[in-house]
């Protein structure tokens, strides 16, 4: 699983049939200050996540084995909403 912040949102009319319903979510990889890193990523939501969320999704393989991605075409899925972190006792981040 890795962090990321929920910069946007993705919306997509015509697509692969097995796609419909999902609702899709443009991340932002963060490091454990909460900074952005990395590419955006697209992401299928399993969790009902909004913008300026912090979130947690898995991406590959794994991003297949949430009952909303199941056996459908997703390479990334946001599977929680973080509430906060720490790192070596300290709050890195809150909600």
């Amino acid at each position: 699983m890795l962090l990321a912040q929920v910069i946007g949102t993705v919306v997509s009319t015509r697509k692969e049939q097995s796609l419909d319903g999902l609702k899709f979510l443009l991340l932002r990889g963060v490091d454990m200050d909460g900074k952005a890193t990395g590419p955006t990523v697209v992401a299928a939501d399993a969790v009902g996540a909004g913008v300026g969320e912090m979130v947690m999704y898995a991406s590959g393989s794994s991003a297949r084995q949430t009952v909303m991605t199941d056996k459908r075409p997703v390479d990334a899925v946001v599977m929680a909403i973080v509430d906060q972190w720490e790192v070596g006792g300290d709050q890195k981040y809150k909600k």
